[in-house]
This record gives C-alpha cells, structure tokens and sequence, in this order.
C-alpha cells in the first residue's frame, strides 16, 4: 500500500508541475514563433497545424527533473548508479533532439541534424550508458523468468543495449506524427514500467527508478492536455527521443528486455512498416503502403485522426496489459 501511495504521489506531482510549466511555456513558445514546417502532404491535411510549436517535450521533461531532484533532497528516494542511468539518459536523448529541434526551426525546414549526426549522437549516449552500466556491476546476461530462460550475451551484450536504446529512441520519434499519439502510448509504457519497476526489488534502485516513471506518467498526463487535438504544442524530438531511450533504458536495468517487446510494440510496428516500405522502394521501386508511418497510411484510407489515435491507444494498453501478465504476474 506505501508503494502505490508513494506512486500516486509522484504521479500528482508530475502532472501538477508539468500543466504549470506547459502553462508558462506555450505562450513563450508561440510568440518566438518556435514552430518547425511541415512536408507538403502534411500541409495540406493538417494545414491548421501549421505554426503549432514544437519543443513542447520541454513540458514533461522540467517536471521530472524537477520533482527527482526534489524528492532526492528530501531523501524520499534513495539515489543509486542505475537512477544515474535513467536521468542521464532521459537528459542527453532529450538534448540531442534539443539541438535538432532548434536547427530545424533556425532554418525554418525540417533539416535539422543529418542522420548521421543523429545516430553518432545517439551511439554515444548509448555507449556512455553501458559503459556507466557495466561499471556498476551489471551483468550480460538476457533472462526470462517467465520461462526460466538465461542467456548470457557476452560481449555481445554492449551492441545488443546500443541498438535497443538506438532503435526505441527512432521509433518513438517515428510515431510522433498525430495530435497525442506517441504522448498517449508513452504513457501507457511508462505506466507499464513502474509497476514493473515497483515489483523488480532484487535489482539495486528499482524502487526509485519506479517513482520516476510515476512522474513522468504525470508529466506526460499533464503534457498531453496541451497535445490532445487540437495540439496547442508538439513534443518536437526533444520529448521523443528523451522517452524512446528512457524507455529501452529502464527494460534494460530491470532485465525486461523481451517484456520491452509487448510494452513498445505499436512503436515497433511503426517502424517495421517503415523499414518495409524502403526495402520496397529501393529495391522493387513499389509502394506497399500510401504513406508511412502506418497511421499517415490510415489517414490516408480516410481514417479519422482522433480514431487512429485512440485505436493505437487501445493497441498499446492490451500489449502493456499483456506484458504485466508476463512480466510481473507469471
């Protein structure tokens, strides 16, 4: 009962600070016009879009800090090298889409960091992340409880953590195209992990890894009465890239990895169709979709955005509800 007190707590906290800070910070964006073009079938469905900030991850992402340093000081959660992990990793993904996000409304295109420049980035984050890990004592080791599974990776565990946290940093990125969608099943993962967290004691810092993810949950609850459509703001690649990497980060330390699959597997599926439609068009010059990611592709089809929203929405609940099972329970 203390734990879920405790997580209902941080959750409040989270949320009331973050409509504080998306208060303040939305005006602030939208005078110094900090908003980023949008390609030319985007204009022309989403053309009252145009002008809407970005940045808008900023909103989720103070509040956290914020409320983690806070709880630190007042000795509420116990600091550990894998809380380090965590907020370091949420602060440098969320710095890497800063610059980009910045870069892009600086030359008012959507260029803003080469993708070379941000998968280097994004590598090194990673590899600062196992070498801190490694330090710490962890092992390489892939378990699976539920099945009574143990593999241990070896040296191929540090290239197994930089693509998990490479990969899930790119597909939420690649999911953040509608009002609420990537904030809505962010959410629900982050929810998902915390209550994983909250039930993995073995593992040094779990306890407080998990009030972290109550406060982002808040964050992100308090984030999306601004992203909801019609989006008054956009969590731009500041706010994606901070909540794909988090979360590959948080599966990792709690030796959840094959879990992280259902929790994350409309991001997933948005970047598989992704990968298909390249594939096709470079080497069959065909399209297997109208566009990509799949939710343009149903927008396309004449689907509703409001409906693809809350069907993805649905789609990650039962997966993370799914995982629980898993997970937790089993």
């Amino acid at each position: 009962m203390y734990q879920l007190t405790r997580g209902v707590l941080a959750l409040m906290i989270g949320f009331i600070l973050s409509i504080i800070t998306g208060v303040i910070l939305v005006p602030f964006l939208r005078k110094f016009k900090v908003s980023q073009t949008l390609s030319t079938y985007l204009e022309k469905r989403h053309k009252e879009k145009a002008g809407t900030p970005t940045m808008g991850g900023l909103i989720f992402i103070i509040p956290t800090i914020i409320s983690i340093i806070i709880l630190l000081v007042l000795k509420k959660i116990e600091y550990s090298s894998n809380l380090f992990i965590v907020i370091f990793v949420f602060l440098a993904y969320a710095l890497l889409g800063l610059v980009d996000d910045l870069l892009i409304i600086k030359r008012k295109n959507n260029v803003g960091l080469t993708e070379f420049q941000k998968l280097a980035g994004q590598l090194f984050i990673a590899l600062i992340f196992f070498l801190i890990y490694m330090k710490s004592g962890a092992e390489t080791t892939l378990e699976i409880y539920t099945l009574g599974i143990e593999i241990d990776f070896k040296w191929f565990y540090g290239i197994f953590i930089l693509f998990m946290l490479v990969a899930s940093s790119n597909a939420v990125n690649i999911t953040d195209g509608l009002d609420g969608l990537a904030g809505g099943l962010s959410l629900i993962a982050f929810l998902t992990f915390a209550l994983i967290s909250a039930n993995s004691r073995a593992i040094p810092g779990t306890e407080s890894i998990a009030v972290f993810c109550f406060v982002l949950v808040g964050s992100l609850l308090g984030f999306l009465a601004f992203n909801s459509r019609p989006a008054k703001v956009f969590m731009g690649d500041t706010g994606s890239l901070a909540l794909g990497g988090t979360l590959a980060t948080i599966a990792i330390i709690t030796k959840h990895e094959l879990t992280f699959i259902f929790v994350s597997g409309v991001f997933i599926f948005e970047t598989l169709v992704c990968l298909i439609q390249i594939i096709s068009m470079v080497y069959f010059h065909k399209k297997v979709f109208l566009m990509t990611p799949f939710h343009h592709h149903l927008e396309k089809l004449g689907w509703n955005e409001r409906d693809i929203v809350v069907v993805f929405w649905c789609i990650g609940l039962l997966l993370s509800m799914a995982a629980i099972v898993f997970g937790v329970w089993y």
